[in-house]
């Protein structure tokens, strides 16, 4: 598993000494920042899994930063500031920020918080992934994203609906991994106009999940690559290996 590099951005040198060794001390890569210049420079010298952002840098002010950086990256940001009114936690939200901490923090609370939004954006970066990745293969069945089309073992074309093609690449992005109900609802919008709460009730991503199953399983009622996880929703159980056409 690699492991997340963070970029911690603070112009207090002590605090941003602080809070890199106690990143280092629980698993993480943490190099420090104390201006606009060092997060532009870092981003382009490589990976950066995280920024956390002090909201007072001297001159410059975090927010603003955050709201520059959101219109060309979407590398996770957590806001860190002593400044804890709702209005302006509710400002550090409204530009892009992924979660907002406030000093003093307990420097487990910041773990937790840093762990939770890398989970958060890692598994909303997977279901994305079914966008980019052009050909699937699993379990002698071919899918091409590109032209959405599914070739069974045989060889023949088997026809979906724009929901079950939407339905089997989220699936197929995360092989092993249980999607609950809400994340498979969220994966239907393929227009960005939103879906319909009919679209999007239990019943009706159940019901989707059994249109797929008829056409990819030889038993729908006993099926062995789209299985259900008993109080999660739904998982692809099969080995999956994705390529560009």
């Amino acid at each position: 598993m690699t492991i997340p590099r963070l970029l911690v951005v603070d112009d207090d040198a002590d605090m941003r000494g602080m809070m890199t060794e106690f990143l280092h001390k629980h698993g993480f890569i943490a190099h420090g920042a104390n201006s606009r210049d060092d997060i532009k420079a870092a981003l382009a010298a490589g990976r950066v899994d995280m920024i956390l952002l002090d909201v007072m840098l001297g001159d410059e002010n975090g927010v603003e930063i955050c709201r520059d950086l959101r219109r060309d990256e979407d590398v996770p940001i957590i806001l860190v500031s002593a400044l804890s009114a709702d209005h302006q936690r509710m400002a550090g939200y409204e530009v892009g920020a992924d979660d907002y901490i406030a000093k003093p923090f307990n420097p487990d609370l910041l773990i937790a918080r840093v762990k939770a939004v890398l989970a958060r954006t890692r598994r909303a970066a997977s279901l994305s992934h079914r966008r980019r990745t052009k050909v699937f293969r699993f379990a002698g069945w071919t899918y091409d994203a590109k032209r959405d089309e599914v070739i069974s073992p045989d060889g023949y074309q088997v026809s979906l609906s724009r929901r079950e093609h939407a339905l089997l690449q989220a699936l197929l992005a995360n092989p092993f991994i249980p999607l609950t109900r809400a994340e498979i609802a969220a994966t239907l919008d393929v227009t960005g106009e939103g879906v319909h709460e009919d679209e999007a009730s239990g019943r009706a991503i159940d019901m989707l999940v059994g249109r797929l199953r008829s056409k990819i399983e030889d038993d729908p009622k006993a099926p062995v690559m789209l299985r259900t996880e008993r109080g999660v929703g739904y998982v692809l159980a099969v080995d999956v290996t994705a390529e560009d056409a």
